[in-house]
């Protein structure tokens, strides 16, 4: 049975990808950006939503209520890249980053929540609500600070919301890919220009690419997985993490010792 999906962010990378799967298993999709200039695929609408803006917000609610009178999905994938040394980003840039990447995810919930309680019912599908987090919101490396908290948020208002409201029958999943092929690395322009160039290089090293990523994330939509982790190398990040902590300490603190040398030696 097709779905009634919101992708926010959905014009481009994963967002992109997203839909596409959506479309390819029959759902209805509602691709969502900033970017006038992108019409949505075959199948699919399309409305300009500033995921910061309470009113786009609300304009997209009565959309939906309006259209299709109900949703089914609400994937909350819209975000930026940021990162940087604590001595070196503003207090603006961390203040723009959690407007975008965590505070979105808060209007989204409030937005569709209302209407998905109101269909669903312990035991049965009332809904799914699909966060875009990361690998950095379950392994926190240097000179990511504010990327790794507003993900890391992500990850938790998911599983807070998991059980929150698995009485309606709504599932909640946190999607943590690791670095994936992706334009994402044209939002790194923050204060921090070393540290943008070193999380620049590494996402476009990645074999991995968002159409990748995007399908093994619908594995994990379709098995309702709290967290969805779709590529092997993130996995074995949070592994590392979890059970050979020294090993996990040594890498870090390697990284931060690059970090370090390759800025230095920009100066």
């Amino acid at each position: 049975m097709s779905k009634r999906v919101l992708v926010t962010g959905g014009a481009s990378g994963l967002g992109a990808a997203l839909v596409n799967e959506f479309l390819k298993r029959g759902d209805h999709v509602l691709v969502t950006d900033l970017a006038d200039e992108h019409g949505p695929p075959a199948g699919a609408d399309y409305l300009r939503l500033d995921v910061t803006s309470d009113a786009d917000w609300d304009n997209a609610r009565q959309w939906v209520e309006s259209t299709w009178g109900g949703l089914d999905i609400l994937v909350n994938n819209a975000g930026i890249a940021t990162g940087g040394r604590i001595d070196v980003i503003s207090l603006a840039e961390w203040q723009g980053v959690i407007d975008v990447n965590l505070l979105s995810v808060v209007r989204g919930c409030q937005a569709f929540v209302p209407m998905m309680k109101a269909q669903g019912t312990a035991g049965q599908d009332g809904g799914h609500i699909v966060n875009t987090a990361s690998l950095a919101g379950l392994v926190h490396p240097p000179a990511m600070a504010s990327y790794t908290a507003v993900k890391a948020g992500v990850v938790a208002i998911s599983e807070s919301l998991h059980y929150e409201l698995s009485p309606w029958g709504i599932a909640v999943s946190a999607v943590c890919p690791g670095f994936f092929q992706t334009n994402l690395a044209s939002s790194l322009n923050g204060s921090d220009a070393a540290v943008d160039k070193v999380a620049a290089r590494l996402i476009e090293k990645s074999p991995l690419t968002a159409s990748q990523i995007a399908a093994e994330v619908m594995k994990g939509i379709e098995a309702r997985r709290m967290v969805i982790q779709p590529d092997a190398p993130g996995r074995k990040a949070v592994w590392t993490k979890k059970f050979a902590r020294p090993l996990y300490d040594r890498e870090q603190r390697r990284f931060a010792a690059r970090i370090r040398a390759m800025t230095e030696s920009s100066k």
